[in-house]
Formats: structure tokens, C-alpha cells, sequence
């Protein structure tokens, strides 16, 4: 079975970026003193798959930042070629939350994680998220991209820990009732 897992950053009023996809207010934040678990949480991951918007964003990082294998879930990118630097690396594909979790399942990957709103939205929609854990930074933005959107269902989650840091960062660890 395929567990789906989240990771991710948002500011008090729930914004993981300003609308331009700027994130300097979170990365202005980070504490190399702080461990948020991020190594630990990666550690038992067997491939992430990501929207567009996020793997345009990690593009403008000086290197890839990833070992694991990557899938860019994108109607638009589906049909171009992945950029030489990164074959081997990402995948392009267009399938629907449903159909990657059926793929994936048959080439024996167990854990994923989930990364950017938008991706993560519609595998919420689809009731696929097993797990997140939402870092929440104390910043209000005002406006930007959310990191939740309008559901068709309530989904429930159980808090597991909630962890608070010197740095004003509360880390929040839920998992999906069944």
C-alpha cells in the first residue's frame, strides 16, 4: 500500500508563498541550529512528486537538491523533454492524483512525498494525503498562494505531536482517520 506524505511550510494565515511564488519571508526564517526533521522525515521516502509550480521554483536553487527520484505532476510540462542536467533525476507525467498512486503501486513505491499547494490540494480532494506535517511560521503575508483550498468533503486528520521551536516555528504533525 501507498502512503502519501506532506512536508511543508505556511505562513499564520496559511499561505506557503506570496503570489508571485516568492518564499525569502520562510527561507529568512530558517535556523541551521534548528532541526525541523526535515533529513528524518525524507529518510524513509521512496520518490516525491511535485506540481509545477514547486519544481520551477527548486529550478532557481544553485543545485538539485534531491537524490530521489522526482515526479513533476504538470499538463503542461507532460510532453516536453526533461532538461539534460536532470534526466534520470524527474519524470513529466499528467496523470490524475488516482492514476499516479495506481502506477506507482505497481512499480513497488511505498512512500512519497508530496510537495506544493496546488499538487497537494487535489490529492487532499482525493482523500490521499496519509500524512502532513505543516511547519507554520509566524508571519501573516496577507495574501499569496494557499496552501488548502475548497474541498467537495471535510477530511479528518489526528494530531500526532505538535512541536514548538526558539525561533517562534510550531511544527504540527497530523495523519488521515481512516
Amino acid at each position: 500500500m501507498i502512503t502519501t506524505h506532506v512536508f511543508i511550510a505556511t505562513s499564520l494565515d496559511g499561505f506557503i508563498a506570496r503570489q508571485d511564488g516568492d518564499i525569502e519571508w520562510l527561507l529568512q526564517r530558517d535556523d541551521p541550529a534548528e532541526d525541523h526533521g526535515y533529513d528524518a522525515f525524507i529518510a524513509d521516502k521512496d520518490m516525491i512528486v511535485m506540481g509545477r509550480g514547486t519544481y520551477e521554483t527548486v529550478l532557481t536553487f544553485d543545485s538539485w537538491p534531491y537524490d530521489l527520484p522526482v515526479m513533476v505532476l504538470s499538463r503542461q510540462l507532460a510532453n516536453e523533454p526533461v532538461p539534460l542536467p536532470l534526466e534520470g533525476k524527474v519524470q513529466f507525467s499528467n496523470l490524475t492524483p488516482k492514476q499516479l498512486i495506481k502506477q506507482l503501486g505497481e512499480q513497488n513505491v511505498r512512500r512519497v512525498y508530496l510537495d506544493g499547494g496546488q499538487l497537494i490540494q487535489s490529492f487532499l480532494r482525493e482523500n490521499l494525503v496519509t500524512e502532513m506535517v505543516i511547519t507554520t511560521v509566524p508571519v501573516l503575508l496577507g495574501s499569496g498562494r494557499p496552501l488548502f483550498g475548497a474541498m467537495p468533503q471535510d477530511t479528518d486528520f489526528k494530531l500526532l505531536s505538535s512541536q514548538s521551536f526558539p525561533s517562534g516555528l510550531v511544527q504540527s504533525h497530523y495523519q488521515l482517520l481512516q
